[in-house]
């Protein structure tokens, strides 16, 4: 079984890059983050013609998200319950499995912009919702899996500049604080189950050749919970997509569970 993340940087200028890399691809399950456009426009038959049905939560120029599975979706929860938001930024919905039902939740974590500022604040309140939100989550799906945008570089190595940007947006104790309380529910991150080549990342700037440089950041995370650890087979970055002509800046982040 397969479950990939990306951030598309907008779906409608990305649709033919989501839809010839899951060709390449197959997945199970594909959570999209920053679709950037409305459940109106959301691209439902395009990705039914390939294969997929989809669930979305879309919004008008920023954020969006959306799962997509080729075998269907159900349980499906739209933000955070409770949490007074106006982003569109989870989706979560129950998958089909032989052996019982696969939780997904699929999260456009807030940026945060910079410390200290209001949209930081609304970082750090949401973070706190969300983890209150997958504690209970966990007790009703043992089964979860935790994956998106998280705008976090949990450690150094996942920073290309850990010196540099210490204490700058992405790189801070508080925002590592909310990435460490939420293993501290049982969450395991699946990339780091696997041995990896230095500086391998998920996301590069556009600018002054980020990506060729590879000056990144692993901000892209999948997590597991302790009953599905032991059925982690691999958790890679697919760096294909990001060398496409007119690229989103993320790449794909895939597990494989043995089933």
């Amino acid at each position: 079984m397969r479950l990939a993340t990306w951030n598309v940087n907008s779906l409608t200028a990305r649709l033919p890059h989501v839809i010839d890399w899951l060709a390449a691809n197959p997945v199970d399950v594909l959570g999209l983050q920053e679709l950037k456009c409305t459940d109106d426009k959301f691209p439902f038959q395009a990705l039914q013609d390939a294969g997929y049905a989809a669930q979305a939560f879309g919004q008008k120029t920023y954020n969006g998200v959306a799962l997509l599975s080729p075998g269907g979706l159900t349980a499906v929860q739209r933000n955070i319950p409770g949490f007074d938001d106006e982003s569109a930024r989870v989706i979560a919905a129950s998958v089909p499995h032989p052996e019982g039902d696969i939780r997904v939740v699929n999260a456009y974590f807030v940026n945060g912009q910079e410390p200290g500022s209001d949209k930081f604040a609304y970082k750090m309140r949401w973070l706190d919702a969300l983890q209150a939100w997958v504690k209970a989550e966990l007790a009703q799906h043992p089964r979860l899996v935790l994956m998106g945008d998280f705008n976090i570089a949990p450690e150094d190595r996942d920073s290309f500049d850990p010196i540099g940007l210490a204490g700058t947006i992405h790189h801070t104790d508080e925002e590592r604080a909310h990435f460490q309380g939420l293993l501290d529910l049982g969450l395991v991150d699946a990339f780091r189950l696997f041995e990896h080549p230095p500086k391998t990342f998920s996301w590069w700037d556009y600018r002054m050749l980020g990506f060729q440089k590879n000056r990144g950041l692993r901000i892209d995370h999948v997590l597991v919970s302790a009953a599905l650890k032991d059925r982690v087979e691999a958790c890679s970055v697919d760096r294909t997509p990001r060398k496409w002509s007119k690229p989103s800046d993320h790449a794909p982040v895939v597990l494989t569970l043995r089933t």
